[in-house]
């Protein structure tokens, strides 16, 4: 298959506008690396290995990343501390206040009743623990926990339409000039609700509505509102972590026709180990288009499809973890040509979950093989491509710049870019694409 490299120049405005993007991508990664040297220096992981048995580091680790809402990891160390010291009643009082922040009185109630039966504690200690017990029992237990996810954000690209790197397409055998525009950007906001109640002791149930607004600046193609309605179940069988789920989705296009999407599958996952994770997946999707008078070849992508996954997950060290993934997804369109497909993905992706900032780098791989020759491009020639996208992602709580604008760190600032090079054998869809997103998300808990 021969594979198209020609370069494609940036248009000047995009230019200008990658400028300023970096710019703010440098000041964001500055003052980042600035809040990590504050006055009260950062405890590494590496730093605790090196001294497991030194209290007064660990108790400064433990407090350190509960200030930063990593509470799984002050418990761990709490737990930890509490073996080495067994009567230190301190470190458990301290491991009580934050299960009871966590909302775990299961776990919280366990060490309570141990400490009753100790003869050492003082009055002053008592009068604790029994506020830490009444502040348990006054919690009435709530079957659902609701949440909401707020989203905004700007996306920067140079090539909105796939322009071929040498402007050229196939049209009816034919090539012909690619006059589509290059340089856009969208605005995008999102507004997500989410329920869940436990069922049973290992078993709980997710509901989760979600909708999304998009403009695109200039065309249109990217104007559209989508609504998304999500059913989960999230249980255990043996070792095995399953979610069966199903997702109904509308997309409400501007100059489009309307689109409407049924997804039914199941993921599960389980565990090796202390590092090492093993996920898996099916899902069926049924994809219709409503046929108007803007679109009245929508019908004929109307599609069934089947995908299949793989993962792997591994914990590195404290910092860095890895995912690599493998999936096949075949596709059966109501017209044969120019729809139906096969595709393979590989991806890799590297986590780095710095104290200052966390950082997401990854690669993808995707071999699309259609099945039939599309006609109204060219009829002498299946079309089979390969694009890769390579993607940087920087995420960071407003709370570390502003701390009284976000004391509990939930408004996170996203910086990401993104290349995608694609690869055909058909000039239409051999292309290159840059584009720059910046975002900021929150969650709220509503009930709880």
């Amino acid at each position: 298959m021969k594979l198209y490299t020609d370069n494609v120049s940036l248009r000047k405005i995009f230019d200008i506008k990658v400028g300023y993007l970096l710019l703010l991508g440098l000041f964001f990664i500055f003052f980042s690396i600035s809040s990590s040297f504050s006055s009260e220096k950062n405890i590494t992981y590496m730093q605790i290995l090196q001294k497991p048995n030194d209290l007064d580091l660990n108790l400064k680790y433990a407090q350190q990343q509960g200030k930063m809402g990593n509470y799984k990891q002050t418990i761990s160390t709490l737990e930890r501390l509490t073996m080495i010291y067994p009567e230190n009643i301190e470190i458990k009082l301290y491991l009580l206040s934050v299960l009871v922040q966590v909302d775990s009185p299961e776990k919280a109630n366990t060490i309570i009743e141990e400490m009753k039966l100790r003869t050492d504690l003082s009055p002053e200690d008592l009068e604790s623990l029994k506020e830490i017990e009444e502040e348990i029992l006054d919690r009435e237990p709530s079957l659902w926990n609701i949440a909401a996810d707020i989203g905004f954000g700007l996306n920067f690209t140079d090539n909105v339409n796939s322009v071929s790197k040498t402007r050229t397409k196939m049209d009816s055998d034919a090539i012909t000039q690619f006059n589509s525009a290059l340089f856009d950007r969208t605005e995008s906001g999102s507004l997500g609700i989410t329920a869940t109640r436990p069922i049973g002791e290992e078993s709980s149930l997710l509901l989760n509505f979600a909708h999304t607004t998009s403009n695109q600046y200039k065309e249109a193609d990217d104007d559209f509102q989508s609504y998304g309605f999500t059913i989960g179940l999230d249980t255990t069988l043996g070792n095995q972590s399953l979610s069966p789920y199903l997702i109904a989705n509308k997309s409400d296009a501007q100059h489009d026709a309307d689109s409407f999407s049924f997804m039914y599958g199941i993921g599960g996952f389980f565990s090796v180990g202390e590092r090492n994770s093993f996920s898996y997946g099916y899902s069926y999707t049924d994809a219709k288009a409503n046929q108007n008078h803007s679109d009245l070849t929508a019908q004929e992508t109307n599609s069934i499809s089947h995908n299949y996954t793989l993962g792997h997950d591994l914990i590195i060290t404290q910092i860095i973890s890895s995912s690599l993934s493998l999936g096949y997804t075949d596709s059966d369109a109501v017209v044969d040509a120019g729809n139906d497909a096969e595709t393979y993905d590989i991806g890799l992706v590297l986590n780095f979950a710095f104290p200052w900032a966390f950082i997401s780098v990854g690669n993808s791989h995707s071999f699309n093989d259609y099945k039939k020759e599309d006609t109204t491009v060219n009829s002498n020639r299946i079309r089979s491509d390969h694009s890769m996208t390579t993607d940087i992602m920087i995420t960071k709580a407003l709370g570390d710049f502003f701390p009284a604008l976000d004391p509990n760190r939930t408004l996170f600032m996203n910086l990401s870019y993104e290349k995608l090079i694609s690869e055909a054998n058909i000039l239409n869809y051999d292309y290159i694409a840059d584009s720059f997103a910046f975002s900021f998300t929150k969650s709220l808990s509503i009930m709880k």
